[in-house]
């Protein structure tokens, strides 16, 4: 095979793998929120303590293999007095939101409405840019901020004018499921840059579990059955660790943008499996506030580089800032 040819081919497989990475690992987190919902309409399990578990036993599974595969990066973050405080603010004010604004939003509602609401973070996100650059918004993000408005509307209310279709509850663990995603998004960018994904991820997951701690330990969970346990150990494995190794694998063969837009077949997922397994019903004003809220992600992945860089200098002036 001819040397262009070669490369030509190993170019095309590495894009394949890294699609099939993100795909993948959105399918994953996808599927999490669907076992997550049985566990707690069918389980009676709790929010707080699924939350305190999940973080628990996926950050310890990934600081494990993160020792493992680079033992030399495993204690390297808590080693810098700078990076360790940035990943105690990560910790507690990116992965812990994020995590638990989501399953209240599930408990309080459904695993499709919370995935679909969660996916207003980019909103959230150059909303908090164009503060912090005082700058206004682009055409395009008024469009952008226009179809969340608009699809999150649809799908609260199902195009009714009278009232609301969720519990207010849902709609408000949802919203807020969509601003700790742009904090998560936001806060671990440099210790990302800097230090093995797998270990920033499994410290902030690890350090996030500690207030839950009375949860899973003085109020254990009564009366586990062997499928409650499978959904469990699903949710652990499959939609916390391999999802996150994925999604941040995919990135060392296709671009963010790339990613970004491969990550709407999460809510895809949630909503299909939501309405096949779980019967919720979903109607048109659903169907098309979900697509809307998901095409305003897609619109604000296209410009990604502008958008990247002026992320990246916010997190370095707010690393210097937290340094001093």
């Amino acid at each position: 095979m001819p040397r262009t040819e070669a490369h030509l081919a190993r170019h095309t497989n590495q894009k394949l793998k890294g699609v099939s990475f993100a795909v993948i690992g959105a399918i994953f987190w996808g599927a999490s929120g669907i076992f997550t919902q049985t566990l707690f309409t069918d389980a009676g399990v709790k929010p707080l303590w699924l939350v305190g578990i999940r973080l628990f036993f996926a950050g310890l599974l990934l600081l494990l293999w993160s020792g493992v595969q680079e033992p030399r990066m495993f204690l390297a973050i808590w080693k810098n007095r700078h990076d360790a405080i940035l990943m105690i603010v990560f910790a507690f004010l990116g992965m812990v939101p994020s995590q638990l604004t989501y399953f209240l939003a599930i408990n309080a509602g459904n695993a499709a409405t919370a995935t679909i609401l969660q996916f207003l973070g980019p909103v959230f996100i150059l909303l908090y840019v164009a503060f912090a650059t005082h700058q206004m918004p682009r055409r395009i993000d008024f469009v952008s901020i226009t179809l969340a408005l608009i699809g999150t509307y649809l799908l609260v209310t199902r195009g009714h004018l009278t009232g609301l279709s969720l519990a207010p509850a849902a709609v408000f663990w949802g919203i807020m499921a969509g601003v700790s995603q742009a904090l998560y998004t936001l806060l671990p960018r440099t210790l990302l840059a800097k230090y093995d994904a797998r270990a920033v991820t499994g410290w902030s997951m690890l350090l996030g579990s500690l207030p839950f701690l009375p949860q899973y330990v003085l109020h254990p969970n009564p009366l586990l059955t062997l499928p409650d346990f499978g959904a469990i150990a699903f949710v652990i494995v499959f939609g916390t660790m391999f999802a996150y190794l994925l999604v941040l694998g995919s990135l060392n063969y296709i671009s963010p943008v790339a990613t970004g837009m491969l990550s709407a077949f999460e809510p895809l997922t949630a909503t299909t499996l939501a309405v096949t397994r779980l019967h919720i019903a979903f109607g048109p004003a659903e169907w098309l506030g979900g697509i809307l809220i998901i095409l305003n992600t897609l619109l604000q992945a296209l410009p990604f580089n502008k958008i990247h860089h002026v992320q990246q200098r916010l997190t370095r002036q707010f690393s210097q800032k937290t340094k001093s």
